[in-house]
């Protein structure tokens, strides 16, 4: 398993406004700062700060062109010199020893852990910090180095200290959390990086830093989006070491990575798109919106929200058939074909008597991209699989039993989309919060398929997620695999 480019993916979601949900009721950051200004404001005429040449030549809000990527409305770019006041170190000399030795912890860039500093094992003395460029960081302090191999490495101070000058420090907070700047920095490691050229000794400068842009939230999706990521983190930690059910860990990956999809926050959107509404249109062209204002989420603006029957050819749960006890050409699709850990099999189905082929229209031959959706039973009910004929082999075509029930969009619509939206958490949760019948023997009825919300996206979007999708997925399974292999050779060991 990459856990490093799952990490990362981790990072990009929550800079961009897509690992978190925004809450309408949090206070924009525009407006945040905009009540900072204002108090700054009022702490110069009382006297009691000065103004900074920053703030002299900085009015209003910053707004900038060619920002790297949208981000959600209500935050807003700034750079990292505006949310923050930086400072880098120094090197006391060396031939001078009664610099060395003293109470104030002076950190190289090799101390820093990309986490909490609670060690320092060189110090300096006043006179040090007196006579030279040192100074003194308060506790709480972001750390990145700008040298060397360790460009880009990060730390928090958990008390005052000082710094070697390959490193830099955000030592005040201008409208934001010490974390949420922490794991922005982690996530651009790979942009310092690239900045800091490919020399013997690549760096970047305190200038390269604070001219940084930044996508800045309200503070309280800052935190949100923080204690998101950090659940993520301990999760993979979890797995890294070993600890964790790593099925369970793939599962819960899988279900996140759905969520995000059918939410529109997995791929970005392209203006160039066609709006889904004009594929709907050229689908059925009498097809009406479904606007009740009671959909599941909001959706970005070229999706449409519509309903599960809009989009299918054949909606039908399958027939009761007469078997055959020896013929064995033609399979019948039954609950179990739906395998519980994932795919579909034939091979322990029942057969049709060949006398009944007649009595079975054609539409009922299950067909490559048919969403198959288990209608009946107890523990299996809602279990929802992708059919692809290439699983018939020697058979000419197979049907569906009364206990399972198929899915079959137009061809203009993406199926293995659809069997992502049919899969996510959000929506085995509605199926199971509408069946009927008793607690020994559920039921989905048709009707409950047919009036399904379903969030539509363009189909060249269709497409990118399906793709984003399927990498991530196989990403993910090599991990499983992997951890198997290792598995299996420790324990042959």
């Amino acid at each position: 398993m990459d856990t490093k480019k799952l990490r990362q993916k981790i990072l990009d979601l929550a800079i961009h406004g897509k690992l978190v949900p925004q809450d309408p009721n949090d206070e924009p950051a525009s407006v945040l700062l905009e009540r900072i200004k204002v108090e700054k404001e009022r702490l110069i005429k009382e006297g009691k700060i000065k103004r900074s040449k920053k703030s002299a030549k900085t009015s209003d809000t910053p707004h900038y062109e060619n920002v790297p990527f949208e981000v959600p409305d209500n935050w807003v770019w700034m750079t990292l010199g505006e949310v923050g006041t930086w400072q880098s170190g120094g090197t006391p000399s060396r031939s001078n020893k009664t610099y060395y030795g003293g109470n104030i912890p002076w950190l190289k860039t090799g101390d820093l852990n990309d986490g909490l500093i609670s060690d320092i094992p060189e110090s300096i003395t006043e006179e040090a910090v007196a006579n030279s460029s040192a100074k003194i960081n308060p506790a709480g302090s972001v750390l990145i180095a700008m040298y060397g191999a360790t460009i880009g490495k990060l730390g928090i101070l958990t008390f005052p200290a000082t710094t070697n000058q390959a490193c830099c420090a955000c030592i005040e907070f201008n409208a934001i959390t010490q974390l949420y700047l922490f794991y922005f920095l982690l996530s651009q490691r790979n942009g310092f990086i690239a900045k800091g050229g490919g020399g013997a000794q690549p760096n970047i400068s305190k200038e390269i830093i604070v001219n940084t842009f930044i996508p800045l939230p309200p503070l309280s999706e800052q935190q949100r989006i923080v204690m998101e990521i950090e659940k993520w983190f301990a999760l993979i930690d979890q797995v890294e070491q070993g600890k964790a059910d790593l099925q369970n860990t793939i599962k819960q990956t899988k279900s996140k990575i759905l969520d995000l999809a059918i939410h529109g926050k997995l791929v970005p959107q392209d203006p160039n798109d066609e709006p889904a509404i004009k594929l709907l249109k050229r689908i059925n062209p009498d097809f009406t919106p479904c606007d009740n204002g009671h959909y599941p989420f909001d959706v970005p603006n070229e999706w449409k929200w519509c309903k599960m029957n809009d989009l299918c050819s054949f909606l039908s749960r399958g027939k009761s058939p007469k078997y055959s006890e020896d013929d064995k050409t033609y399979p019948v699709f039954a609950q179990k074909c739906n395998l519980k850990e994932g795919g579909i099999s034939l091979e322990q189905a029942k057969f049709l008597d060949p006398s009944t082929i007649n009595k079975w229209d054609s539409k009922y031959k299950l067909q490559t991209g048919d969403v198959l959706v288990n209608s009946t039973g107890t523990g299996t009910v809602g279990r929802t699989r992708l059919f692809d004929e290439s699983c018939l082999g020697k058979y000419p075509f197979v049907v569906p039993d009364s206990h399972v029930s198929v899915v079959r969009t137009y061809e203009e619509i993406n199926s293995e989309y659809v069997f992502a939206y049919m899969s996510s958490q959000l929506i085995q949760q509605y199926i199971e919060d509408n069946l009927a019948g008793s607690t020994n023997q559920k039921e989905l009825y048709i009707g409950v398929l047919e009036n399904l919300y379903f969030p539509l996206p363009p189909i060249k979007e269709q497409q990118r997620i399906v793709q984003k999708i399927e990498k991530l997925f196989s990403i993910l399974d090599n991990i499983q695999n992997a951890f198997r292999s290792v598995f299996v050779y420790t324990s042959k060991g």
